[in-house]
């Protein structure tokens, strides 16, 4: 990734470079303000080979959509350095905001667009397929892998739901329980009226022959041909380096993660800090990550100029009773001259 360098002080800083963190640098750079993206390179979305559910950019290989995303924030004057964020905490009215690798920048605002990492089970062969041939998302890469023999791994009551989502793209589903109870009658009733086989116990690995998955070896040796495994990973927001300004994540209401909580405009808790994409919204495509971001980046702006009006404000009436203060002195000067 081409580097810009990074001054000492800005308007805002934007952690991290992805849809959301790009998009809402854009905004701040269009409004003439001075922001740097500060991104580690490490996009959740590395492994896949394109973008999907993207308007007029369905299909974009990921890296080709940053690229594009940075020249344009660059065409605008803001910047984009590379390095990865392990510390910020408040100065005064501005932001510290440290690297690893010892640099450290000041900002008025940041702008938390991390994203989170994935927590897989621990199956062998499952995390070196991530992104290709095991996915999570029927949204991301469901049409990819249409009628396809599909295996989902569940994860818990969610993965239920997960289950009907890929069933609508082939009818060759298959639902191991692995190491969660078997479904319930119910569930049991509505999987079989759509043809979808239950397999219980635990998932040992998955069989992989010639670069592609050809089955799933439970623990009693057993192996079941599939093609593609669908697996829920537990989300969690990238945000240890926000453990100084007293923002962490919390445990996400449906259970399946953790993340920073926010309000619709990316507003943390703490006044300064705002969030978007995946660090706040789990299940954000990359199409909503950056709509998040974009929102999120004109209401820093908008926070700002308020406080350079409420400052331009305090100037001016302070000039005034200065101004005043030295009318006054001047009259009783002279009114002395006249020996009033």
């Amino acid at each position: 990734m081409v580097t810009d360098e990074l001054d000492n002080d800005y308007d805002v800083v934007v952690a991290g470079g992805g849809a959301a963190g790009l998009n809402g640098a854009l905004m701040l750079a269009r409004s003439r303000r001075s922001v740097v993206v500060i991104d580690a390179g490490q996009p959740r979305n590395a492994p896949a080979d394109g973008v999907h559910g993207l308007l007029a950019r369905d299909g974009t290989p990921p890296v080709e959509l940053l690229e594009t995303g940075r020249a344009e924030i660059r065409r605008y004057g803001g910047r984009v350095v590379s390095g990865e964020i392990t510390g910020a905490v408040r100065d005064g009215d501005r932001f510290t905001i440290t690297l690893a690798d010892g640099r450290a920048v000041r900002a008025r605002r940041l702008l938390v667009t991390t994203g989170l990492t994935d927590e897989l089970p621990e199956i062998p062969g499952l995390r070196e397929r991530w992104g290709r041939d095991v996915l999570h998302c029927p949204y991301c890469h469901g049409w990819e892998v249409r009628d396809r023999a599909i295996a989902v791994l569940s994860r818990g009551p969610i993965s239920v739901h997960q289950v009907q989502l890929f069933r609508q793209l082939s009818d060759d589903v298959v639902y191991f329980t692995h190491d969660q109870p078997d479904p319930t009658p119910e569930v049991a009733e509505r999987l079989a009226a759509r043809g979808v086989r239950v397999v219980p116990g635990e998932v040992a690995g998955i069989e992989i022959t010639d670069d592609r998955i050809t089955g799933i070896r439970l623990a009693d040796g057993t192996v079941v041909a599939r093609e593609v495994v669908a697996v829920g990973s537990r989300m969690v927001a990238r945000a240890g380096f926000l453990t100084g300004l007293g923002l962490a994540t919390t445990e996400h209401p449906a259970g399946f993660g953790r993340y920073i909580p926010c309000d619709a405009t990316g507003r943390t808790e703490v006044p300064g800090v705002w969030a978007a994409g995946n660090v706040t919204d789990l299940s954000a495509q990359v199409g909503a990550a950056a709509a998040a971001g974009a929102t999120a980046g004109a209401q820093i702006n908008a926070d700002l100029v308020e406080e350079e009006f409420d400052t331009a404000v305090a100037a001016a009436r302070g000039e005034f009773a200065a101004a005043a203060e030295a009318e006054l002195a001047q009259a009783v000067n002279g009114a002395r001259g006249h020996g009033l």
